[in-house]
Parts: structure tokens; sequence; C-alpha cells
């Protein structure tokens, strides 16, 4: 029986430039376990990792699962687009907002922020 989400991993070719880009320009905190080839970051209660994943049949530039809670999605967008970072529209629904951002890889992941 699943009990809990374990991580999630995006499919990545350049480890060191992602690392880069997640930390630096995202804002994720780096975790304990980093190298040439994997690296995770604490969101949370959970972790969000990179890899090459093509020995595992994950094209790199493929991944579309993960959305990150932010306090302030508008100010995150702005900073994102400044910085030179694909980021959508802004999409609300009855409880939230969203974006949607593409890496420098290709994959994509969503911002995400709660109407309180």
């Amino acid at each position: 029986m699943v009990k809990d989400v374990a991580f999630v991993a995006y499919s990545v070719r350049d480890v060191p430039k992602a690392i880069a880009f997640y930390r630096d320009v995202i804002g994720l905190t780096p975790g304990d376990t980093f190298s040439d080839h994997w690296a995770e970051f604490n969101v949370g209660a959970t972790t969000f990792g990179v890899g090459n994943g093509e020995p595992l049949g994950i094209a790199p530039g493929s991944s579309f699962a993960a959305t990150f809670e932010v306090d302030d999605l508008a100010a995150d967008r702005a900073r994102l687009i400044e910085a030179g970072v694909p980021v959508t529209e802004m999409h609300e629904s009855p409880i939230c907002w969203s974006a949607f951002v593409t890496d420098p890889e290709g994959n994509k992941f969503g911002l995400h922020q709660r109407k309180t």
C-alpha cells in the first residue's frame, strides 16, 4: 500500500547546470546527496531530484509533474521573467493561482499559490 511520496525526479543531461538553476534561480534548498549524476533538493517533506534518466528510459526534458507552493506567485513569476526564464501567464481557479515554468532542459513544472 502506498503511504507517501518518496521523491519527484526530473531527467536532465547536465546535472551541474540543473543544480544551479533549481538552487540559484528557483530557490530550492539543496539536500544531502549531490554528485555529477544526481542531486536532491528539500521541498517541505518531499525530495525533488534531478539526474540523467536516459539509462532508465526517461528522456531529459520530458518531465512535467512537480508543482511548488509559493507565497507570492506574481512576484516569483516577475523575478523569473526578469531572469529570462520562460513562464506562462498566471491562471486562476476558485482556490488558487498557478503558472508553469520551463527549465533549461525543457522540463516543465508549476508554481502554485493558494488563495487564503
